[in-house]
Parts: structure tokens; sequence; C-alpha cells
């Protein structure tokens, strides 16, 4: 046996094999483009729900938890069948995100019942504390479903206004999308004018238009509305004796207490015959019409119908 050590032959034309990065990097150098395809596929697949479904809930969900506080409300020359607003309100918004909203048509009801006017809101940021300022002519839809308002506002201390419509959002570089904008705001009422007085009453026969006395009242006005009434005629009885009649004239009632002078015209042989041992008088007054303008206006006529007021008045001076 040979004692020379075995020599292994190796095949000529033979390379080592390559390694694991290497074969890897070799991948990514030849298909680059499909994996960038891949990625793109996948982050489309990722930023699209976000964008065109997630996106607009959580816009809609913001909207929805935002607040409106009306701080002034004004009703002005009014007519039969609409009237001029100025209203400020506050958004209230506790969100990170402040998108656009841009103007849009309203519709505006008692919650409930079915609206009586469109309001035209205009374009805001939806951010804490953005105030919106809505000066227009508001043509009425419905008469009658504003007498109801009116009504309301008169007869309650609170009442609720529903506001809808479909605006346009826009956050940032995000697309432009529709929501939904549906609020409901608590608002103060009149509260049946409770504490109305007559603060003064005297006889004068020199006021013209067969008038024979005049005063003050005091009307509170808990509210922020501001209302342009005209001239009010108020019917005036005692214990369902009628008396006669009151008369505002060209009446703005505005929010606090409001002294207004009064003219009446009063049966005097009726007064005297009704008037008690202590001159003091239980009067009941319940509004008759509205005017302005020389056109009657149903809507504050109905108001003031719906409301009695009750009060006393010392009538031992008036009648000496």
């Amino acid at each position: 046996m040979s004692d020379k050590a075995a020599v292994e032959e190796v095949p000529l034309g033979t390379t080592a094999k390559p390694s694991f990065l290497a074969r890897v990097k070799a991948h990514f150098k030849k298909w680059w483009w499909a994996h960038l395809i891949a990625l793109a596929v996948i982050v489309l697949v990722i930023a699209l729900p976000l964008v065109y479904v997630g996106y607009p809930r959580i816009a809609q969900g913001d909207i929805n938890d935002s607040t409106l506080d009306v701080t002034s409300m004004e009703i002005s020359d009014p007519s039969p069948d609409g009237f001029h607003l100025n209203q400020k309100q506050v958004i209230g918004s506790g969100s990170t995100f402040k998108p656009k909203l841009f103007s849009f048509d309203a519709d505006v009801s008692l919650l409930g019942s079915s609206k009586f006017a469109k309001v035209t809101v205009p374009e805001v940021q939806g951010r804490d504390g953005y105030v919106v300022d809505i000066d227009q002519w508001v043509d009425l839809s419905s008469v009658e479903d504003f007498e109801a308002f009116s009504i309301a506002v008169m007869m309650n201390e609170e009442f609720k206004l529903n506001i809808y419509g479909e605006p346009r959002l826009k956050l940032g570089a995000l697309p432009t999308i529709d929501i939904d904008y549906n609020k409901t705001i608590t608002m103060k009422g009149l509260n049946k004018l409770n504490g109305f007085k007559i603060e003064k009453l005297g006889l004068n026969t020199d006021l013209g238009q067969g008038r024979n006395a005049e005063g003050t009242v005091l009307i509170p006005n808990p509210s922020v509305l501001t209302l342009t009434m005209g001239n009010l005629t108020l019917d005036v009885s005692s214990n369902g004796t009628k008396l006669g009649q009151s008369f505002l004239d060209d009446l703005v009632l505005r929010p606090g207490d409001n002294h207004v002078p009064m003219t009446s015209f009063l049966n005097i042989s009726t007064l005297a015959g009704l008037l008690p041992g202590d001159g003091i008088m239980p009067l009941t007054i319940v509004g008759n019409s509205s005017v302005y303008n020389g056109e009657p206006i149903s809507y504050f006529t109905k108001a003031l119908q719906a409301n009695t007021l009750n009060t006393n008045v010392n009538l031992s001076a008036v009648l000496g």
C-alpha cells in the first residue's frame, strides 16, 4: 500500500454557493419594481379606508359632539310671511381637529315639529369659541309652524330649536366630504312674561284716538331674544267684566326688564262700579293683536292670545 496522501480532484468550472444575503440582494435588484408595486398596494389598502371611511366617521363624530350656544337673536321688520333675523351663536368643540364647514342652507324648526324656515349658515371654522353671525331676511315656509314656535317661546321657560343641514367639510389636504349637521339648541323662553305689572296708571283725556289713560308697564324678558312686535292691542277685564283696551305702540321687547309706555281706553263708569273698598283691582290682560306697518302679524298675535296676564292695580288714585 502506498504511503502517499490521496489527492482529491476538484472539478473545473464550479464556484462557491452565494450567501443568503447575496441572494436577497440579487432578488431585490432584479424584482425591485414588483416590490414597489406591492408596497404601494399595501399603503393604499391601509390609507384608503382611513381617508374614505375613518376620516368621515371621525369628522361626523366631532360635529355630533360639538355644541351651539345662541347668545343673541333679534327678529325685526316683521311681515306676515317673514322677518329680518340677526343672530349670534358660539361653537363649542373639544376636538383637536379644526375643519372648515362651507356655507349651507339649514332647516329650522321647533323640536318635533315641521320646519318653519330655511336660513343660510355662513362658512365657519369648526373650532371652540368660533362666533357665527347670521344676518339675513327669512321667508317663512310655514306661517302656521312659526305661530306654534312663537307660542312655545311665549309660554315656556325653555324651548328647543332644531337646526338641520348637509354642509360640506374640509380638513387640511384631505378630501372635501358631506356631513349631516343636526343640532338641537335649548334656549330660554319668555316664560309667560312672568313678573309683568302695571307700574303707573293715570287718566288723561287729551290723548286722542279715544284713549283716556296712560301709564307704564314692566315686561320682563329672561331670554336672549329681541323682538320688534309693532303696535299691540290688549284686552283688559276684571273678574270677567270687560273694562277696555290697552295699547303698547311700537314695542321692541329686549332682554331684561322693559319699562314700556302704555295708553288705554277704560270704561270709567264700569271701573267705578267694580272698585273694591281698598281700591286694589285685579286685572286680566290678554293680547288681542299685533300690527306692524299696517299689517297684522299673526305669529305675534297668536303668542299674545295664548298668554293670560294677571296683575293688581291701585285704581283709587286713578279715579280720585
